[in-house]
């Protein structure tokens, strides 16, 4: 019973499958819904599109969804039936028909439907697009493509402003691009800026790229960025940002690094590119350039640089970009000229950018005899020279020695950690150069340079080189000096004698000449007249003076100047007994050498004309008889001239001491008489003085009473006649005043008449009765006040204020103010 559910077919709407009829070898589709037995010779399959065969399956396995691609897909049906056959299978069991094998159409979502055996559907998504994407397609089938290039579904990109939050409607009918001439095989480009979503019609097919995506990413380019694109027939373009760049069809992009944009190179006044011109062009200026022409490109000509296609740069090694060499003050470098052959010494301070197309700094390589000669003592040099000369003799051509070459441009960010090179994703999306760490945070390079550029030579304050040319030039340097050689110049060396005595079998060799207060020593060995050996330890203060280039004219000066000196202080001893040169052996020997001295004291030395040398000083250091025996006769002899010198000295001494005794005794009776003179002088003179300053003070005070007798008189007479002035004066003054009080006295007299006159004729003007009735008038007023002032009192006292008041005015001439009438 289980097996007879097994071999029935249950297919449900949307599904489908393959039975294969084993007898005859049909294979038919069953679309659902639909149901079926199966017989025994019917056996279900899987249609496997890799190896386009047929393989048995269970029956679950069999049952297919129909393939389903929604609204925004599309699907791409491969082998489809022939133009009037059936183009899908339909509900129920459905025979093979007829199929077009190789073809393949696109089918735009919403659409479902089962597949013919033998058919392979795959299910895309529509293609969205956004500005800086784009899509390769290729055309498969040129005809079917012209068919249905307006079955293409194409959605135009439409701009939305920023500021609106709507969305953009789309057209009813976009606006198709033009049917281009398609040809099979031919690939073409879909831009993000022109589509904004796109379904392939038939005979066109999207290209995956290698990763299996269809839709590709453009190239953003901000500024100071570039992109290179490559075409299949081996052409560049360069584009320079901003920008957003689309490659032609059979453009691909070139990439370094997993990178497909870079960065602009940066050049300033002391950093260029060595450029080669492959292919001819006319720059912005105007000039034309041929191919295999040479540029170097600073940034004096160009700050920002792009490449271009018609240049390559030139690198040694990984080094794009050549930087200039700083060459501190004093030092130097040696530069090639590539062309003529020249070597010629650039001097610091200075920033040394060479041209590669003519120049090259080069290094000096010195063997160990060289640097022991010019630099004694100096094992660092020693090294830096093997060193060199080990790499096999090698100049470097670069811009910069290795000890300045800075490392590939990297970032350095806060933290002190490395960044990466910045792609388009980078975090940072600001414009900026990533400086080199050698430069940054603060900007601070170490310059060791002493033994990478030219030979200096550090000539010492008292010392003298001689500098000479393969040319044959000559140059005395005399210090404190640095000097740097040029690249064919070397030091003439001396040879000079070593030991004591000076030899010239024990020779150093220098090229240092010590030209000021140098010193020599030497043994000299001679015989005194009476066949008496004597050795003489001398030091020589030597210097040089005259034209430097006479001083290095004899090799060897120290076994000149003993050699010569030896002789003539052995001609000198041999006059002298050893006594009397054992007497006076400094002397002699000073003498010989320097010469007698002047009235002034001074010597003047012995000068050597062959080479200007000038022994101003001798020392002599010890003088040593040959035989001992004299020696100790000598010596014995001495001891006794010398203690009878000594006994000599001291009688001598106490009769000076007893010559000194009398002579001060005498000093201090000499002095005390002379103390008492002085002292009765000073005594008579201090007499004679107060004698003389008593009379001057009687002479003064007479004068001083005559004077002010005098001044008294003559105050007197000036008070006298000051006095009459002012009488004089006061006088006149009164008799002024005296007019003036009789004018004003007339005057008031007359004023007085004129208001008695006056005042008379206003009395005359009154009658008696009216002064009678002013005067009553007057009585009464006075009267009433005086009782109106009085009536308290009259209160008080127990009476009216009448007879208070009468009682107050009787025998009163207001008496008979009160009487009524």
């Amino acid at each position: 019973m289980a097996e007879g559910r097994e071999r029935d077919l249950v297919l449900a709407p949307n599904e489908y499958a393959y039975i294969l009829d084993e007898t005859k070898g049909n294979v038919v589709a069953y679309v659902g819904p639909h149901k079926t037995s199966m017989a025994n010779t019917d056996r279900p399959v899987v249609y496997d599109p890799q190896t386009r065969r047929y393989r048995r399956s269970s029956l679950e396995e069999a049952i297919t969804s129909f393939p389903f691609a929604e609204e925004g897909w599309y699907i791409v049906l491969e082998d489809p039936a022939r133009p009037g056959d059936e183009e899908h299978p339909k509900a129920g069991p459905n025979s093979l028909p007829r199929l077009t094998p190789g073809r393949k159409v696109n089918l735009p979502g919403p659409t479902t439907f089962p597949l013919w055996p033998g058919q392979v559907a795959r299910v895309v998504e529509g293609h969205q697009l956004r500005s800086n994407q784009y899509l390769l397609v290729k055309v498969y089938n040129e005809e079917a493509a012209r068919e249905n290039w307006n079955r293409a579904v194409i959605k135009p990109q439409r701009a939305v402003s920023v500021e609106s939050t709507a969305p953009a409607t789309p057209s009813a009918e976009p606006d198709l691009p033009e049917l281009p001439a398609l040809t099979t095989g031919q690939l073409l480009i879909v831009r993000g800026t022109e589509v904004s979503f796109y379904i392939p019609p038939t005979g066109i097919e999207v290209v995956a790229d290698p990763s299996g995506s269809h839709v590709r990413s453009a190239v953003t380019l901000e500024r100071l960025e570039y992109c290179i694109l490559l075409d299949e027939n081996g052409s560049k373009r360069f584009i320079q940002g901003p920008a957003v760049v689309f490659p032609e069809p059979t453009e691909t992009f070139v990439e370094r690094a997993a990178q497909r944009k870079f960065r602009a190179i940066e050049l300033n006044e002391i950093s260029g590119l060595y450029i080669k011109v492959i292919a001819p062009y006319t720059d912005e200026r105007g000039v034309e350039r041929a191919a295999g022409d040479e540029l170097f490109i600073t940034g004096r000509d160009q700050m920002i640089y792009y490449p271009r296609p018609e240049h390559a740069i030139i690198k040694y090694g990984e080094q794009e970009v050549h930087y200039a060499v700083a060459i501190p003050a004093g030092e130097g470098r040696y530069v090639l000229d590539r062309i003529s052959g020249e070597i010629r010494l650039h001097r610091g301070p200075a920033m040394l950018l060479p041209d590669p197309r003519r120049e090259v700094i080069v290094r000096r390589i010195l063997d160990a005899e060289t640097c022991a000669l010019l630099f004694p003592d100096n094992p660092a040099v020693l090294e830096h020279n093997r060193a060199l000369a080990a790499l096999g003799g090698d100049q470097e051509c670069e811009a910069a020695p290795a000890a300045e070459r800075v490392p590939k441009r990297t970032g350095v960010n806060l933290l002190g950690k490395r960044a990466e090179p910045r792609d388009g994703a980078a975090a940072f999306a600001g414009d900026g150069f990533v400086r080199r760490p050698g430069f940054t945070a603060p900007r601070t390079l170490t310059l060791d340079t002493r033994l990478d550029g030219a030979v200096a030579i550090e000539v010492w304050t008292g010392y003298a080189v001689l500098v000479v040319g393969r040319s044959g030039q000559r140059q005395v340097i005399v210090g404190p000096r640095t000097h740097l050689l040029e690249y064919d110049e070397t030091l003439e060396p001396v040879q000079l004698s070593t030991g004591t005595p000076k030899s010239a079998e024990r020779l150093t060799r220098t090229a240092y000449l010590r030209a000021l207060n140098n010193r020599v020593g030497d043994l000299v060995e001679a015989e005194t007249s009476d066949l008496c050996r004597v050795r003489l330890r001398l030091s020589y203060c030597v210097g040089f003076e005259g034209d430097p280039v006479q001083w290095f004219q004899v090799e060897n000066y120290v076994q000149f100047l003993c050699d010569h000196m030896r002789s003539l202080l052995r001609n000198v001893v041999k006059r002298h007994g050893i006594e009397a040169f054992h007497a006076r052996a400094i002397e002699v020997v000073r003498d010989t050498v320097l010469g007698p001295p002047t009235e002034a004291g001074r010597r003047a030395g012995r000068l050597f004309e062959e080479n200007g040398m000038r022994v101003f000083d001798v020392e002599v250091l010890d003088v040593e008889v040959g035989d001992e025996t004299i020696g100790k006769f000598l010596v014995s002899a001495q001891h006794t001239a010398v203690q009878q010198a000594i006994r000599i000295a001291q009688e001598e001494r106490q009769l000076e001491v007893a010559r000194r005794s009398e002579e001060i005794k005498r000093l201090i009776a000499s002095t005390q008489s002379e103390t008492i003179r002085l002292t009765l002088g000073l005594k008579v003179e201090e007499v004679r003085k107060q004698l003389e300053m008593n009379l001057a003070e009687i002479e003064s005070q007479a004068r001083a009473e005559e004077s002010r007798l005098s001044a008294t008189a003559a105050q007197q007479d000036a008070l006298s006649r000051i006095t009459d002035s002012e009488l004089s004066r006061e006088k006149s003054r009164q008799a002024v005043e005296l007019e003036f009080q009789r004018a004003q006295l007339e005057q008031r007299l007359q004023q007085l008449r004129a208001e008695v006159q006056s005042v008379v004729e206003r009395a005359q003007a009154v009658s008696p009765d009216l002064v009678a009735a002013l005067q009553a008038f007057s009585d009464r007023h006075l009267a009433a006040k005086v009782a109106e002032t009085m009536a308290p009192l009259a209160i008080l006292g127990g009476k009216s204020v009448a007879e208070v008041f009468g009682t107050l005015l009787k025998d009163t001439p207001l008496e008979t103010a009160l009487v009524p009438r």
